[in-house]
C-alpha cells in the first residue's frame, strides 16, 4: 500500500471507527483525574464547608457511579448491535459504516466509558487512616467527587438523547435522507475539484501500447489515489499514465492499474513512487466514490420493492434523494462534466455515469411498481424542465421514453 494514499486512508478509517473518539475521551478522563488529584491535595479552588464527605461515604457514592456507567453503557452497546443488525438486515449490509461514522453514538459511548475510567481513578485515590494509631489523615478528594457527580449528571442526559437517537438513526427517511445530503455534498466537491485542478496543458497520448504497466501486489478495493501527486511524477519523468480502474473498483494483483507511457525516465524508484499514490481496502469507502453512495441508495429501492418487504414508499424516498444528487450535478457551477488535460488520464465521472449509475440502474426494479414508476416519471420530467444544462439530458430523455412505453403497456 502506497505511502502517500496510507495516511489517507488511515484518516478515513480513523473518522469511521466506534472506538477513536471514546479512546481519546477516556484518555483524556486520566488526564482529568490526575489534575483533580493534584488540586485536591493542595486544597485548591473548594471551600471548607465542602469538604465534609467521610471515608466510606465516598468509597460508597463513587462505587455506585462507576457500577451504574458500566452496566449503562453495557446496555447501548448492545443497542448499537441491535440497530446496525435491524439496518444492516433491512436496508443492506454496506449501510454499517454509517452507524459506525454516527458522532452521536462515539460521543454517547465515549462519554460513559470516559465517566467510568474517572470514577475508577478518583476511587482508588480515596484513602482511610493509616499507619500507628492513625498517625496519617484519611484523604478524601472532595473536588474530584464534585466533578465525578457532574460527569454523572452528563452520562444521565447521555443516556436520554442515546434512547432518543438510536430510533432516528434507523429511521429509514433519516437513513435516505443522510446519504442523499451526503451525495449533494460529494458532487459539489467534485465539481469545485475539477474546476479548480491544474494537470496542465492537453497531452497526447500514444495510440500504441503502453510502455509499462504498473501492478499494485495487493488485491482489495481502491479506497483513495493521489492525483496531484500522480500527475507530479508524470511531469518530473516525462511519462503519461491512463489510470485503469477509478475508486470502488476491485483489483488483484494480476490486474494492470495503470498503463504508462515513456522511457526517458522510467525506474524501478519511479515505480514504487507511483504505486505510493494508492491504497486499497476490504471494503468500498464514500471518500472519492460517490458513486457509492448512489449504490446504497439503489440498494434500498431494490430492497424496498422486493417481494417480501413491498414498501414502495421508502422507493419512492430514495428516488428523491438521488434526483437531489442528479440535479445538482446538472446545475451546479456549470454541472458535472469531465475535465481531464495533463498526463494523467482517468475514468470519467460525468453526469451521464452519475444518471446511470443512480436512476437507470434503479429502473429494473421499479418499472413493475406503478406507484415508484409514476414518481420516477415526474422526477424525469422535473430533471429536464430544472436543469440548466440541456447538454447533458440525452441518457435522461432516453429512459423516459421507457418509462412512457412502460406506462403504455400497463
Amino acid at each position: 500500500m502506497g505511502k502517500q494514499a496510507l495516511l489517507k486512508k488511515l484518516l478515513q478509517d480513523i473518522r469511521a471507527s466506534y472506538w477513536f473518539l471514546p479512546t481519546i475521551l477516556a484518555v483524556f478522563a486520566v488526564l482529568l483525574a490526575q489534575v483533580m488529584q493534584y488540586l485536591d491535595h493542595n486544597q485548591v479552588l473548594l471551600s471548607d464547608a465542602w469538604r465534609t464527605t467521610q471515608v466510606e461515604g465516598a468509597r460508597s457514592t463513587l462505587a455506585l457511579i462507576s457500577q451504574s456507567v458500566i452496566g449503562v453503557t453495557g446496555v447501548m452497546f448492545s443497542m448499537t448491535i441491535v440497530a446496525v443488525s435491524f439496518a444492516s438486515g433491512n436496508f443492506g449490509p454496506r449501510l454499517i459504516g454509517n452507524f459506525m461514522r454516527d458522532r452521536g453514538n462515539q460521543w454517547s459511548l465515549g462519554i460513559l466509558i470516559a465517566t467510568f475510567v474517572y470514577t475508577l481513578l478518583i476511587l482508588r485515590a480515596v484513602q482511610s487512616p493509616y499507619g500507628p494509631e492513625g498517625a496519617n489523615d484519611a484523604f478524601v478528594p472532595h473536588l474530584s467527587m464534585l466533578v465525578a457527580l457532574a460527569l454523572t449528571g452528563v452520562s444521565v442526559l447521555t443516556m436520554i438523547f442515546y434512547v432518543h437517537h438510536i430510533p432516528e438513526i434507523i429511521n429509514v427517511s433519516n437513513i435516505s435522507a443522510k446519504l442523499g445530503r451526503r451525495l449533494r455534498d460529494a458532487v459539489e466537491r467534485v465539481i469545485d475539484a475539477n474546476k479548480d485542478a491544474d494537470d496542465g496543458p492537453t497531452v497526447k497520448f500514444p495510440k500504441r501500447k503502453p510502455d509499462h504497466q504498473i501492478f499494485l501486489k495487493s488485491d482489495g478495493f481502491v479506497q483513495t489515489w493521489d492525483r496531484s501527486r500522480l500527475a507530479e511524477i508524470a511531469e518530473d519523468h516525462d511519462l503519461k499514465f491512463e489510470l485503469l480502474h477509478a475508486t470502488g473498483e476491485f483489483v488483484t494483483t494480476y490486474s494492470p492499474m495503470l498503463n504508462v507511457w515513456g522511457d526517458s525516465d522510467y525506474s524501478d524508484e519511479t515505480e514504487q513512487d507511483i504505486r505510493d499514490c494508492f491504497a486499497l481496502g476490504s471494503i468500498p469507502t464514500e471518500q472519492q466514490n460517490l458513486l457509492f453512495m448512489v449504490e446504497q441508495l439503489v440498494e434500498m429501492i431494490a430492497r424496498a420493492l422486493s417481494p417480501g418487504v413491498n414498501d414502495p414508499y421508502t422507493a419512492v424516498n430514495c428516488l428523491n434523494w438521488l434526483y437531489v444528487g442528479l440535479i445538482t450535478a446538472a446545475n451546479h457551477d456549470g454541472g458535472l462534466t469531465s475535465r481531464q488535460t495533463g498526463r494523467l488520464r482517468y475514468p470519467e465521472l460525468d453526469f451521464k455515469v452519475l444518471f446511470e449509475t443512480s436512476f437507470e440502474r434503479a429502473y429494473p426494479y421499479i418499472k413493475s411498481d406503478a406507484i415508484v414508476c409514476s414518481h420516477l416519471d415526474g422526477l424525469l420530467t422535473r430533471l429536464m424542465d430544472e436543469a440548466d444544462n440541456k447538454d447533458i439530458l440525452d441518457p435522461v430523455a432516453a429512459l423516459q421514453k421507457k418509462v412512457a412505453a412502460q406506462h403504455k403497456d400497463d
